[in-house]
């Protein structure tokens, strides 16, 4: 009859379609937040603009030629995003490779054998001549139908590995282009704390000599120059570990470029030549788990998770396998594919898992936790998200209060060297007393460094916390020249 036998062929057609089991991966729906923090940062010269885009090159926002040229160095030949990018390509070919199960595997073979056979066991086969050679020629054809998905849930598996790997070379690029501004940040703090050390060194000798003639001339005690002494010792003594910090951290930016300590960068960097940007892009809470590179790898581990568990559920279904095969077996190579010595075979097989122990049970329930454990990974990661922009936005609300503290006090200390300065000029004061002036005057320029410092660095911290742009440019490196 007509309709059994479409039913059939429509029953085998949805059986070689085949359907997926395990669950299909809902990417979570992004968190209820509106901000970042339960108060909004106060009005400052830094201001927020609520929904601009970061971009992509957002090292340039300090407008400094020298930090740009080294960044983009440092893109192109640290071996850290060389390693990030072969470990993507890795991925995506295991992907590329795994896909391949879904079409036939073909594999064609010759065998030339030379065997003698005992006399005992002669047969037409080997009359008259013994020993006697026999060649074969092959052509295998085997497929394995994914008729419960458990192919496609492998390949989504890998597919979500490789997505994984592309964010993580994001995050290496993020990471390391936020590592050579906060260095390069740092050396600038390190170049204006030890210039001005080195003046509050010089006036302290100065105060120790004059200090030594008034001794002599009997005009102070001893204790005087002891104590001034001290004074001298300890400001020489806060120079080395700054110099140490400033080599080292010259080291840290060459090795962070690709080279080696032994080669000197060409690059110097000083606090005057930074510019703070003040204009701040503040992407929006509900764009943060799409823009931070390290959500996006955390939500493409859990997809990955998702399949496997599709992966061990069809590992309990019943697996298929088709197989063919067509060949020629001859006593001469010159008569293959001749009349007479072809043969061919055709072969299905059904294999059903009955007894083992629980195995396959066990590993579809750790699939099913991995799942679980990938997803509470992905929610601690957009926790920690939004807590490092929350806390970068209040480092930016201190530093700013810390700035304007120490501008007020550097700039009274500037008024009070003014005056004692004028002082001096008409005798009223002791060029010991002026020292002592400016030497106040040095501890608050060094002071005032260290908060321009701050804030520059905490800047930068905000532009790696909203995830650095990298989604506004699909190729941030440029090749060195050099390289």
């Amino acid at each position: 009859m007509r309709w059994p036998r479409l039913a059939t062929a429509a029953a085998l057609a949805a059986v070689l379609a085949g359907c997926t089991v395990g669950p299909d991966f809902q990417r979570p729906d992004p968190p209820d937040v509106t901000s970042y923090r339960a108060t909004p940062p106060p009005p400052g010269d830094q201001h927020f603009s609520a929904g601009a885009d970061l971009p992509s090159q957002w090292w340039q926002l300090f407008r400094s030629a020298p930090l740009n040229a080294l960044v983009q160095r440092a893109l192109a030949a640290n071996p850290n995003i060389d390693a990030a990018r072969a470990a993507l390509l890795v991925a995506q070919e295991t992907a590329a490779a795994q896909r391949g199960a879904f079409l036939p595997q073909v594999s064609a073979s010759l065998q030339p054998t030379r065997q003698r056979i005992a006399d005992s066991l002669s047969s037409p086969l080997n009359a008259p001549a013994n020993p006697f050679s026999l060649h074969t020629a092959q052509l295998s054809i085997g497929y394995a139908p994914d008729v419960f998905g458990g192919m496609r849930r492998q390949v989504e598996s890998l597919e979500a590995q490789a997505e994984f790997q592309r964010f993580e070379l994001e995050a290496a690029r993020l990471s390391l282009a936020a590592n050579v501004v906060a260095a390069a940040i740092q050396e600038a703090a390190l170049r204006a704390q030890i210039a001005a050390q080195e003046k509050i060194v010089a006036q302290g000798g100065e105060m120790l000599a004059l200090t030594n003639r008034q001794l002599a001339l009997g005009a102070i005690a001893e204790i005087g120059v002891a104590a001034q002494q001290a004074a001298l010792a300890q400001s020489r003594a806060a120079l080395p570990p700054l110099r140490k910090q400033l080599a080292q951290n010259r080291d840290l930016l060459t090795a962070l470029a690709g080279g080696f300590p032994g080669k000197e960068l060409e690059q110097r960097f000083d606090l005057e030549h930074l510019e703070l940007p003040l204009e701040l892009p503040l992407n929006l809470p509900s764009a943060l788990v799409e823009q931070r590179p390290d959500v996006r790898a955390a939500l493409a581990l859990a997809h990955s998770a998702s399949a496997q568990v599709g992966v061990a559920f069809a590992n309990m279904l019943p697996q298929f396998s088709l197989n063919a095969a067509s060949g020629s077996v001859v006593a001469r190579m010159g008569d293959l594919f001749t009349a007479g010595g072809g043969f061919w075979g055709v072969a299905g097989a059904l294999t059903q898992p009955i007894f083992d122990g629980g195995a396959l049970r066990h590993r579809k329930s750790a699939a099913e936790a991995a799942y679980e454990q990938a997803m509470a990974q992905y929610r601690a990661t957009v926790i920690a998200a939004f807590q490092n922009v929350a806390d970068a936005l209040h480092a930016l609300e201190h530093d700013a209060e810390a700035l304007r503290a120490t501008t007020a006090a550097e700039r009274a200390a500037s008024r009070s060297l003014s005056i004692a300065r004028r002082q001096l000029a008409l005798g009223d004061i002791s060029r010991l007393a002026l020292l002592a002036t400016e030497q106040s005057y040095q501890q608050a320029l060094l002071a005032l460094a260290q908060a321009r410092a701050s804030r520059y660095a905490d800047t930068a911290a905000l532009f790696q916390a909203l995830g650095g742009g990298w989604w506004n440019q699909a190729e941030l490196v440029q090749e060195d020249p050099e390289r």
